[in-house]
């Protein structure tokens, strides 16, 4: 008999030409195929899961500053503002003669002069107001969105968007009032 021959280096033996084949290995069988889309349950079934059931944990509730601040600054901006521009507005009202205003039209704004601390002041309030006021929606609608503080924050919204008719409503009304004052004995 002969040497086997020997396969190079790090490959896998060849048997000799005399040794049996090996049967045929017959695939596993056929497994049926649910549709494209199916569900289907596994080979092996359902696994039941170890252990008992555990119940997540909750997250904690976020915290409600951003609405509380936002609804402190939209009570400042609906409130406290209007109330500000409304006394400077009837002290306009008493120091702007109302003859002067009827003559010279609206569109001279010299006539406002005896009240010019006053306007000035009205003017400084109402844009203070308006900062205010849009600081307050926008923190009002993410302590909406982002749940911090949901109700106050949809109760800064609302203030705050009815801000500028509470000023201006308060304004035009003690104008007048001041106005007419000062014309009455």
């Amino acid at each position: 008999m002969s040497d086997p021959i020997q396969p190079p280096y790090g490959s896998a033996p060849v048997p000799p030409p005399s040794a049996p084949m090996p049967p045929p290995v017959a695939p596993p069988p056929a497994v049926p195929q649910a549709p494209p889309g199916a569900y289907t349950v596994p080979v092996g079934g359902y696994q039941a899961p170890v252990g008992g059931f555990v119940v997540p944990p909750a997250e904690p509730p976020a915290s409600p500053v951003t609405g509380i601040v936002a609804l402190i600054a939209a009570l400042v901006a609906a409130v406290v503002v209007p109330v500000v521009g409304g006394i400077l507005a009837f002290q306009i009202g008493t120091l702007v003669p109302t003859t002067e205003i009827s003559t010279t039209g609206a569109t001279d704004l010299s006539v406002l002069s005896p009240a010019r601390t006053q306007v000035l002041w009205a003017e400084i309030a109402f844009w203070a107001g308006t900062v205010i006021g849009t600081c307050a929606f926008v923190l009002g609608i993410v302590a909406t969105v982002k749940r911090r503080g949901r109700g106050q924050g949809i109760a800064a919204i609302v203030l705050s968007a009815l801000g500028p008719a509470l000023f201006f409503g308060a304004v035009f009304v003690l104008l007048a009032a001041g106005g007419i004052s000062a014309v009455v004995p």
